[in-house]
C-alpha cells in the first residue's frame, strides 16, 4: 500500500510556515505604532495594548480550563453500558 504523503511531514516544509508566521507577526508588531487606533477607552490606544490582551486572555482561558478540568473530567467508561 503507498503511504500519502501530506505537506506537513517534511520538517522543512514546517520550519517555512514558521518562519513566515514569525515573519508576519514582526511586521504587524513594527506596523502597530503607525496605525491609528479609534479607541474608546484611554487604555487602548496605547502600543501593544491588543497584543498583551490576546496574550493574557490566552494564558487565562488556558488556565481556567485546566482548573475546570478536575470539575468535569469523568472516568474512562462513564458512557460504557
Amino acid at each position: 500500500m503507498k503511504k500519502e504523503i501530506k505537506i506537513f511531514d517534511n520538517p522543512k516544509n514546517v520550519k517555512r510556515l514558521l518562519r513566515g508566521f514569525y515573519l508576519s507577526l514582526a511586521v504587524l508588531l513594527a506596523a502597530d505604532p503607525f496605525v491609528h487606533k479609534h479607541a474608546e477607552f484611554p487604555w487602548a490606544g496605547k502600543h501593544q495594548f491588543f497584543a498583551a490582551y490576546g496574550f493574557v486572555s490566552c494564558v487565562l482561558v488556558i488556565t481556567i480550563a485546566k482548573i475546570l478540568r478536575f470539575f468535569v473530567k469523568r472516568r474512562e467508561d462513564y458512557y460504557d453500558d
